[in-house]
């Protein structure tokens, strides 16, 4: 595990991390856009209209009973196969590049979001790319405090996980 970054010189906050895959760009490219493997490592269930990730398709993010069976809408802005996917997730754009590193990748994923919500973000990111890197996640909590002090200076108050 790496430590989240926080930036702070854009228009919004934005968290940003990094991993090291042991898989080529090609193989992870289809981890991030291919909704049975989004399943085993996002947040909720991904679905694109039509199936296709293109430039302006709709996106609806669906969380399970836990988070009262919240959906929430995006779009796609950015697909430059194996290299760049960005798109909004509900009111956050998250922008994944992808590199190769050896035989392997280099992941960087950015998460423009409200100041509020950086902590707990980086901290659920943290435990998402554990996933994908094929490792146990980490504890939240733990986490999501360490993020929570070294933010707040910075950006404010942290808001911890969503209410259902």
């Amino acid at each position: 595990m790496t430590q989240a970054e926080l930036r702070t010189d854009g228009a919004r906050p934005a968290v940003r991390l990094e991993r090291e895959l042991v898989d080529p760009p090609a193989v992870v490219w289809r981890a991030i856009t291919e909704r049975e493997q989004l399943r085993a490592w996002f947040p909720c269930d991904v679905d694109v209209a039509g199936g296709v990730w293109e430039v302006g398709a709709a996106i609806a993010f669906r969380f399970g009973e836990e988070m009262s069976d919240m959906t929430l809408t995006g779009e796609v802005f950015v697909v430059d196969e194996p290299k760049v996917l960005v798109f909004s997730w509900g009111e956050e754009r998250l922008r994944f590049e992808l590199a190769p590193h050896g035989s392997g990748t280099h992941l960087v994923l950015i998460d423009e979001l409200p100041a509020d919500a950086a902590a707990r973000n980086a901290a659920g990111w943290d435990e998402c790319l554990d996933r994908l890197a094929g490792l146990e996640p980490g504890d939240w909590k733990a986490r999501f405090d360490t993020y929570a002090a070294t933010f707040e200076p910075l950006v404010g108050p942290q808001s911890g996980p969503p209410t259902a």
